[in-house]
Order: C-alpha cells, then sequence, then structure tokens
C-alpha cells in the first residue's frame, strides 16, 4: 500500500465578508454645472469644450433643479430654426429637463446598474441634504464592475 498524498487535509480559505460598492465610492464630484439663465450657446460650448453630453443645473444654494443635455440642446436649435426664432433668447432654465431621477449615494453600485437599464438615463445626480453632491453616470458603473471582476468572476 503506497503512500496517496504527502500534503494532509486542505482548509478552505475563509471568504471574506463582501463589502458592498456603493456608488457614493465611483461618483463623480467634481462636476461641471449649469445656471437656469445661461444661454443655450454658452450650454453648448460648455458641452463641446469639456466633452460632456449633459450636466446638471443647480441654483445659487447648490440645489439641484434640472439636467441639461446635448439632446436639449439640439431640440432648441431645432425649434429656433424652425419657427425662425433667434436662439440667443433661449436658456438653460427653459430647455432643460425639470424632474429629474437620483440615485442615493449608498445605493448598492449593481442596484445602480439595474437603474440605468431600466430608465435608459446615461447619467444620474447624487443629492444629499437638498443639495448636490455628485453624478454617477454608466461609465463609472463599468469602472465598478471591472473592479468587482477580480474578486467574483471567474
Amino acid at each position: 500500500m503506497g503512500i496517496i498524498n504527502f500534503q494532509g487535509k486542505r482548509n478552505n480559505p475563509p471568504e471574506k465578508e463582501k463589502e458592498p460598492i456603493l456608488v457614493s465610492d465611483y461618483m463623480t464630484k467634481k462636476l461641471i454645472t449649469f445656471k437656469e439663465d445661461q444661454t443655450i450657446e454658452e450650454a453648448i460650448t460648455i458641452l463641446i469644450n469639456n466633452k460632456i453630453s449633459g450636466g446638471p443645473v443647480v441654483n445659487d444654494n447648490n440645489e439641484l433643479v434640472g439636467i441639461i443635455s446635448e439632446g436639449d440642446c439640439i431640440k432648441q436649435i431645432s425649434d429656433s430654426r424652425y419657427y425662425n426664432l433667434p436662439i440667443e433668447n433661449s436658456t438653460v432654465g427653459r430647455a432643460m429637463v425639470k424632474e429629474v431621477e437620483t440615485i442615493d449615494g449608498t445605493t448598492n453600485i449593481l442596484d445602480a446598474a439595474n437603474k440605468f437599464l431600466q430608465s435608459r438615463r446615461r447619467r444620474f445626480p447624487i443629492v444629499q441634504n437638498g443639495k448636490l453632491v455628485g453624478q454617477i453616470s454608466q461609465k463609472d458603473v463599468l469602472i465598478a464592475a471591472m473592479k468587482l471582476k477580480g474578486n467574483t468572476w471567474k
């Protein structure tokens, strides 16, 4: 009778408790924001120069009042040409979306991913105590997913 194994019994390493990865861990905190009284031309220039597709609109107290996007600006340009109105009179406040969905910073990043899939939005602002504190984008969720990959994907 021969020896089968010299290593002895192997114990499985104890599993680490998995801490939830939160939206606040990956949200962008340095935001480019807009004001309601800015012209659409100013907003377009900011979007182009900063290579962004939209951003939150805040009041003087940094409270979220809307979101402006490239699509909102394009609609203003289109309406301006169709109705033969000067675009200089168009403001961010007139073009922005006023009913804004937000995500809480304590939301799990995978729950945020599901919310992106259900809503078809590109970004969600994060509001805390009535103030805008950050924004999470689809790209931020992808970055978080790649970090999760090393821990959970095979």
